[in-house]
């Protein structure tokens, strides 16, 4: 039995389908290359999306775990192994996929996949009640928006999101 095995909660029941489906949706919305695979790099990333903050040394630990066992990465089958028993252990405060979905669709008020900042200003004016300033909202922008298109897509909500 390894460190790993150890400090799993033993949670004695199968996930139900709307958990199946849960991790079903974060594993497609990381699959970018629809290959049926996630990459270790993916995966953390999908991880920090559903919620869970591993550390570096945990994701670490998994990116071995998953180079040494699943030859570097890893199917929808696997996931559900590595994920279901943190889905089943979660906690009240995680962020479900789900959750940060339809928040994004708030903000994205004119569903194009992509938060503009003049969505953000109303979505910053609903939230708080008063008009954000032109500047403070550049600001927002420039270091959320980590590819540089002017432009908030998912990944970069969702990291937002995580800080």
């Amino acid at each position: 039995m390894t460190a790993c095995e150890t400090k799993r909660p033993q949670i004695n029941r199968e996930l139900r389908p709307e958990e199946l489906e849960e991790l079903k949706d974060a594993f497609t919305e990381f699959d970018k290359d629809r290959d049926g695979l996630l990459s270790c790099k993916e995966l953390g990333v999908c991880m920090r999306t559903m919620g869970y903050m591993p550390t570096e040394m945990e994701l670490i630990e998994l990116s071995q775990q998953v180079n040494m066992n699943m030859g570097g990465h890893v199917d929808f089958e696997d996931f559900v192994e590595l994920m279901g028993p943190k889905l089943l252990a979660e906690t009240a405060d995680m962020i479900g996929m789900k959750e940060l979905r339809d928040a994004f669709k708030e903000f994205d008020s004119n569903g194009d996949g992509k938060i503009s900042s003049s969505e953000l200003r109303e979505a910053m004016k609903k939230l708080l009640g008063q008009q954000i300033k032109r500047k403070e909202l550049e600001d927002i922008v420039k270091d959320i928006d980590l590819n540089g298109d002017g432009h908030v897509d998912f990944e970069e909500f969702v990291r937002m999101m995580s800080r």
